[in-house]
């Protein structure tokens, strides 16, 4: 489903060993739909899976849309936020003069982001935030290699209390 006008998206990402297998999970939110995300990576880490989650997210997403992507992870939000163009301007090297860690995902991410209008917060992890819990949920599941039941409808009839 493409989405588009104002979009809530919560984002995590899980990995079991950091490397080991991961999962990604999603949730997008748009006027009174919802819709859950999730996907698997046999060999991966943790920030690649939170990434995954942003960028598998934003592909459902039309350009020009407003977006506010709530995510427990710093590593997303000061990399697109602070860090990236300083990467670019470097020729994808951090100030330790070092190659950049999931380039690949970076450039991606950049990619999807393209003509939306996107806020990025964090929120803190683990305290109850129902769609960040949610997340982390479907991310560890599918990192577990038994994926939850994805969601997709309505958000009256969304099992959670998401607002």
């Amino acid at each position: 489903m493409i989405y588009m006008n104002k979009i809530t998206i919560y984002t995590d990402g899980s990995s079991r060993g950091n490397p080991g297998p991961g999962g990604w999970g999603a949730i997008i939110i748009s006027g009174n739909n919802i819709e859950e995300l999730g996907g698997r990576e046999d060999n991966t880490t943790n920030n690649r899976m939170e990434l995954t989650g942003a960028i598998k997210s934003l592909r459902n997403i039309e350009a020009g849309s407003e977006i506010l992507i709530k995510t427990d992870s710093e590593y997303v939000v000061k990399g697109i936020t602070l860090w990236i163009n300083g990467w670019i301007k470097k020729n994808w090297k951090t100030a330790s003069k070092k190659p950049v860690l999931n380039q690949d995902l970076w450039q991606e991410l950049l990619e999807v982001s393209k003509n939306k209008e996107i806020k990025w917060q964090t929120v803190a992890g683990h305290v109850g935030i129902i769609g960040n819990e949610r997340c982390d949920e479907i991310a560890t599941s599918f990192a577990d290699g038994k994926p939850t039941k994805l969601y997709k409808g309505s958000i009256d009839k969304y099992p959670l209390k998401i607002a």
